[in-house]
This record gives C-alpha cells, sequence and structure tokens, in this order.
C-alpha cells in the first residue's frame, strides 16, 4: 500500500458510517468486482483482529461524487484513516493481509 497524505478528512457524514477508533479502512468497490470480494475478506479479517479498526465498503457506482472527489479511479482502492479522518495510506488492487497490518502504522 502506498503513502498517501491529505489534510482533508472523512467522517459518517461521507461515509455513512463512525470511524473506528483506532483507524479505518475505506473500501471502494463495484458489484462485479472480484477482486473486490477478496479485498473485502481481508479488510474484515484484519478489522477483526485489530481492536479499534473499523472496515467500511462503498458501491463506487452508488456515491460517484465521493469518488470524483477522492479520485478514485479504479476498484477496489482501499484508503487507510487515522482516527481523526485523514486519509494516511491509498492503494488499488487486491491487498495482502500483511501489507494492510503494516499500513495500519501510519495510522497510529
Amino acid at each position: 500500500m502506498r503513502g498517501q497524505e491529505s489534510d482533508k478528512r472523512l467522517g459518517a457524514a461521507e461515509l455513512g458510517r463512525e470511524l473506528g477508533d483506532r483507524a479505518t479502512l475505506v473500501q471502494f468497490s463495484t458489484a462485479f468486482c472480484a477482486p473486490c470480494r477478496a479485498t473485502r475478506r481481508v479488510l474484515g479479517e484484519v478489522a477483526r483482529m485489530v481492536p479499534g479498526v473499523a472496515h467500511i465498503e462503498i458501491d463506487a457506482e452508488d456515491r460517484l461524487a465521493l469518488v470524483r472527489e477522492l479520485d478514485v479511479r479504479k476498484t477496489p482502492t482501499v484508503l487507510v484513516l487515522d482516527a481523526e479522518g485523514r486519509i494516511v495510506r491509498r492503494a488499488t488492487g487486491q491487498p495482502r493481509t500483511a501489507d494492510v497490518v503494516a499500513a495500519l502504522g501510519d495510522a497510529w
């Protein structure tokens, strides 16, 4: 997962759910995206393993304004947010569990 720090903050108003206490994994997906299903499993597993981490999946087709605002160009795209909702990491494609866990270090 590559770094992409941002001053923009995302919260429940934009994401539709509350942020995790320590970090949030935001996944942009589409209905027919096979890597999105695998990414959902990986991020869900990490969120269950690591206390204070939430996983929020967003249907990119339903949230086009947010997709454009965040310059999401393909699915899956994963954003790692810190506790304040700042984007600290961004990646496209199916992540490996170890990479997601490592990326969470940037959120703390």
